[in-house]
């Protein structure tokens, strides 16, 4: 079992930056494929980035100014958020994948103000 705790969200205006973090528990978080979501209200949870065996995957509406990371010594990845769009509000979600099995994090709110 893997629980995933994220942290990191909060309001912004337009241009600015956040770092979403994910804390997750377990001896065997490298082994785990990792992707952020996010969900705006009225949408569809949508996939932002993934990060699987070093390699990273952005949905094209963040590429160049999303950055997905992780540390295996901290078991815990990150996104960075650069130029942030109020078009980018939303509940970001962090998700872990392995064999078959998955988990998602509780989400946490990201608001960008024009």
């Amino acid at each position: 079992q893997v629980q995933l705790v994220e942290s990191g969200g909060g309001l912004v205006q337009a241009g600015g930056s956040l770092r979403l973090s994910c804390a997750a528990s377990g001896r065997t978080f490298s082994s785990y494929a990792m992707a952020w979501y996010r969900q705006a209200p009225g949408k569809q949870r949508e996939l932002v980035a993934t990060m699987h065996s070093e390699m990273s995957n952005y949905a094209d509406s963040v590429k160049g100014r999303f950055t997905i990371s992780r540390d295996n010594a901290k078991n815990t990845v990150y996104l960075q958020m650069n130029s942030l769009k109020p078009e980018d509000t939303a509940v970001y979600y962090c998700y872990a994948w392995h064999a078959g099995l998955e988990f998602w994090g509780q989400g946490t709110q990201v608001t960008v103000s024009s």
